[in-house]
């Protein structure tokens, strides 16, 4: 089955939709945690093969902050939200109002704060994709880490074990006032993983 033959009739419309689902859920947890208004741009939605996936944080050896997880249910895969040490200062500092260190280390309660609003992020997306396709997809207990994009990914893929050939990327972009923050989540499902989310959104999926 050739993923990207299939994609070019998937209706972009589609992914949109649960991009913006997601967003505004996300939007809304961040506000509940951070008791002020935080809203969410408009989400660019897209499909990419894995490889390419270190490319769009920086490349392989660019430093990046991710939360990552499991999923889990009928649909497994792994759910990355990706963001630059740079993004995650301004992240706590202007949404969060935490005085926070300058460089690239981050210290014990801004760590927390990251882990925790990271989870919120990753489970707001995953269950509206869930509630969308009306698939089971549970979110094991997130883990945040720093370090090359790659060896993320690699670390990615020897904890979990494995990694699917294609991942659904959503740019997200969160605005408070007149700052802006940007991060981006990949979603890749497991290879078996990718034919019922398909279906479940009503995109045809044929076998070569």
């Amino acid at each position: 089955m050739d993923l990207f033959k299939n994609f070019k009739e998937f209706k972009m419309d589609v992914l949109k939709e649960v991009g913006n689902i997601g967003a505004g859920n996300a939007a809304t947890a961040l506000s509940r945690l951070l008791d002020k208004p935080i809203d969410m741009a408009v989400p660019k939605v897209q499909m990419l093969p894995f490889e390419a996936v270190a490319d769009r944080v920086g490349g392989a050896e660019n430093i990046v902050l991710a939360v990552f997880l499991r999923v889990e249910g009928d649909t497994p895969g792994n759910l990355f939200f990706i963001l630059s040490p740079e993004a995650a200062k301004k992240l706590l500092h202007r949404l969060a109002g935490l005085e926070v260190e300058n460089g690239d280390s981050f210290s014990e309660m801004e760590w927390s704060a990251l882990s925790e609003i990271g989870n919120i992020l990753a489970g707001s997306y995953l269950s509206s994709l869930a509630d969308f396709t009306k698939l089971s997809m549970i979110p094991t207990v997130p883990a945040l880490a720093l370090d090359m994009a790659g060896a993320i990914l690699s670390y990615g893929l020897l904890q979990f074990g494995e990694m699917g050939d294609s991942a659904l990327l959503i740019d997200t972009t969160f605005i408070e006032g007149n700052h802006e923050v940007e991060g981006q989540f990949f979603l890749i499902p497991d290879p078996e993983s990718f034919s019922k989310i398909f279906t479940a959104l009503g995109v045809p999926i044929e076998n070569d």
